[in-house]
């Protein structure tokens, strides 16, 4: 849930914004959303999913994570237009926004389906491990959002903010290319899906 992400990213974009507080509840949209999807998952269990679905989620995901980064690659960073905020990210954001994360599902789909079943979690049970996970999901784009505030603070060189942007862009990249090959091309290629 910590490693770089889409939903990370935008957290730590809205820190570099000065938006960590009032972001607050698109990172609560992020945790309901992983709330909802380890609950689905866990009730419903890998009947729903078939194991070919995750490679056409995953390509469709890989495919909006590099949309995510070339739009921050290429997105202009001017200091002087201080007056044009950034809209802020709200509830409903973060909600679909993880519901459609491809990070998330990949994430929730093994744990609610295998770790929970092999652990006995069920029930009421699987209630609370789900809302503890919840609550570190809404931990992690907020955590990114401090680290924004923090090193925000830091930069008021557009050069190395735009150089911070296409670090951002290139590890969004490396999340698209690494999901691809591991959820994607390799299911594809050994014919396991």
């Amino acid at each position: 849930m910590y490693t770089p992400g889409p939903v990370n990213l935008l957290g730590l974009n809205a820190g570099l914004n000065g938006q960590a507080k009032t972001s607050l509840g698109f990172f609560a949209g992020v945790g309901l959303a992983m709330l909802t999807l380890f609950l689905l998952f866990g009730w419903a269990g890998a009947a729903w999913v078939r194991g070919d679905m995750l490679a056409v989620v995953g390509a469709v995901g890989c495919g909006y994570i590099l949309y995510l980064a070339l739009k921050i690659a290429r997105s202009s960073i001017d200091l002087g237009a201080a007056k044009h905020v950034p809209r802020v990210l709200s509830f409903r954001d973060g909600l679909i926004m993880q519901l459609c994360n491809p990070k998330a599902m990949i994430a929730t789909l093994p744990i609610a389906t295998i770790q929970f079943p092999a652990a006995g979690i069920h029930g009421v049970s699987l209630l609370f491990w789900s809302l503890g996970l919840a609550a570190l999901a809404f931990g992690a784009p907020t955590s990114y959002a401090l680290m924004g505030a923090v090193v925000g603070q830091r930069l008021a060189n557009p050069r190395l903010l735009k150089g911070f942007s296409l670090a951002m862009a290139a590890l969004l990249v490396w999340v698209a290319i690494t999901i691809g090959y591991e959820h994607v091309w390799l299911p594809l290629a050994s014919g396991t899906f």
